[in-house]
This record gives C-alpha cells, structure tokens and sequence, in this order.
C-alpha cells in the first residue's frame, strides 16, 4: 500500500506541487509572523543589553525606566550615588522624539546617557557624543559620521554610530549625552527618567523602587503587546489554512480512488494498510512543504523593514507541527476510506 500511495502521488504530481507550494508558503508566513513577534522582544533586548545596566531606580509609580518613567530631578542621581552600597549612579534619560532626516520625519527613541562607563553603547564607528550638539545614533538611518540631524527642533551632528540600535518594531535609536537629551526633550530642564545602578543599594530612597533587566525590557515592550497577541492569532490562522490546504488533498485523493479501496479491501487487504497509504501522502506534502517553507522563511526574513528573528526551536518545531497538521488533515480522507463497500469492486456506481 506505502507502493501504491507513492504511485499515486506520481500520477497525481502537479496537484501534489500545487498542495506543497501553498502549503510551504503557509508555513513562511507563519514563520515569518513568528520571527516578527520575536523579533520585538530581541531587539529590545538588545538595546537593554548594550547599556549594559543590571538594575535600574525608578519612582515608585512609575511602571519602568524608558517608556513608564516618571520624571524626576538629576539631584536625586547624586543622592542616590551616597547610598551605602551603590557603586555607581548613572543619570538615564528616554524619551521619544520626532527625527527629522532628509524632508522626511520618523520617531526616534532618544536616550540620555554620561558619555564614559555604563549607559552609553559601544560605537561601531566614530565616538561617543561629549557635548549637548552631538549624538551617536543607528546604522539602519543610513547616515555617516560629520552629518547633521533634527531630533525635536535641534540640530545635532552625528558623532558617532551604533550598529542596528532599534526598538519598538524598527525605531532609530539616537544617543546623547544626559543634558543633550535635557534640551532636545524638556528645553533644559535637568529631569532625567531612572538611574542605573552599579553595586547593591543598602536601602531604597522613600518614593522610589527597584527594577531589573527583564522590566526594563518589558517596558519598551508594553506598546507592542496587542500587535504580538494579533500575530499569534494569525500564525493560528495560518496552521489552519495549511491543514484546510492538506486535507482537501487528501479528501480528493479519496474521493478518486473510491474503486482503488474497493479493490484492495476485496483481494483482502486490510483498512490499516489503506488508510497507512492516505497517512503517508499526507504527511510527506506536509514535510515537503515545511522544507520549503523554512526555506522561503529564510530568504524573505532580510527584506522586511522590521527585525525578523525566527527562534531556532521554531524551524525544529515545524517539521513536528507539519506531521501532526498532515495526520489531521487526513481524518476526512481516512473516514471515507473506511465506509468504502468491497462489493463497489465488482461493478456498481
């Protein structure tokens, strides 16, 4: 019967390409949609982790360092430095702010950092900024060291770039010094958003509370939240479409070898070996297709204009995921197989 199936599916060849192609296409997008929720939450932590801060002082109202801050003054940072225990206390401002960059303008996610030590990134080329005019700001704007840039009403040179430095699904990320940012976003007032903390505080100042990393990440995460649960509503959406794709081939394949069952269940070949025919024709369309679409995934990854970072398990799980589409996909054509009448063998409708 495995014999006959693969026959089949020979006579059957360009429904069989047909079924593999869109499903294989199913299964990119799906990739794809998964790369995109991923892909938030790493650039994100990229841009968490190239401030290198572990822990971060925030008011106690406030929701995190970046986008739940809550402004307080840039004294508190030097209080903050004589607590027992802090080794360091590094003033940190965020924002976001309107970038304005050869007649066209986008949002920029404007950070405020000391120019030596923790809080400002490692350049990939130039330097740090140093004074309130310059910035550092990311490779994906495509400009170069000595051009200038609006950010609010300020024009302010790039020093400085820092490779790939996005968040909030693509965002330019520019980095000034702390009263760079204190004039680009609150005209001068000396307000700063959270203080990085290096050491372990002794206590915690009344009105403030302390926060990791993965909040910090969380934070600049907060505004995608619907758009991540909207993509996995529709990967969902997309696994059924693969299955709806498999199991009409499947169902067809029965319904046109309704007399090749009754033949075989008349010489006395058993529903098992059947119904194992229909099973590996639909799991091989769905291999095949979870092959070529891994495949697809990888090659339109690079073009989308977001970060796109399919996780590893994802292509492991796949080929698992498309078996179990395949097998399921198969129940209507394996329920026909198996209330085919022997006697349709020996003539009959």
């Amino acid at each position: 019967m495995l014999i006959t199936a693969w026959r089949d599916l020979q006579w059957r060849r360009r429904r069989f390409v047909i079924a593999v192609i869109g499903t294989g296409v199913v299964f990119a997008m799906t990739l794809i949609l998964t790369g995109l929720a991923n892909g938030f939450r790493a650039e994100a932590r990229h841009t968490v982790d190239s401030l290198g801060i572990d822990t971060y002082l925030i008011k106690a109202g406030a929701v995190g360092p970046f986008l739940g801050a809550a402004m307080f003054p840039t004294a508190e940072a030097q209080a903050v430095g004589r607590v027992p225990g802090v080794e360091s206390a590094i003033p940190l401002v965020f924002a976001q702010e309107a970038l304005q960059d050869r007649g066209s303008s986008q949002n920029a996610n404007v950070f405020g950092m000391p120019e030596h030590g923790p809080g400002m990134p490692t350049m990939a080329a130039g330097r740090a900024p140093s004074s309130p005019g310059e910035v550092a700001i990311s490779t994906t704007l495509g400009r170069a060291v000595g051009d200038d840039v609006e950010i609010g009403s300020r024009v302010v040179r790039i020093v400085g770039l820092v490779d790939k430095s996005t968040a909030l699904a693509g965002q330019a990320n520019a980095f000034l010094t702390v009263e760079g940012a204190q004039q680009v976003l609150f005209s001068g007032q000396p307000l700063i958003s959270a203080v990085g903390l290096r050491g372990t505080a002794a206590q915690i100042p009344d009105g403030y509370r302390i926060v990791g990393r993965d909040a910090a990440i969380n934070d600049l995460l907060r505004p995608l939240e619907k758009a991540i649960g909207a993509l996995s509503y529709l990967a969902i959406l997309l696994w059924a479409v693969a299955a709806l794709i498999v199991g009409s081939l499947i169902y067809l394949s029965a319904l046109e070898r309704t007399r090749d069952f009754a033949v075989f269940k008349a010489v006395g070949v058993s529903t098992r070996s059947v119904l194992a025919g229909l099973v590996l024709q639909a799991v091989m369309v769905a291999v095949v297709a979870a092959a070529l679409g891994a495949l697809l995934s990888l090659g339109l990854a690079p073009t989308f204009p977001i970060p796109v970072a399919v996780p590893t398990s994802a292509f492991v799980l796949l080929p698992v995921i498309a078996v179990a589409i395949g097998l399921l996909a198969s129940v209507a054509g394996m329920r026909r197989a198996m209330t085919v009448d022997p006697a349709l063998a020996f003539g009959g409708p």
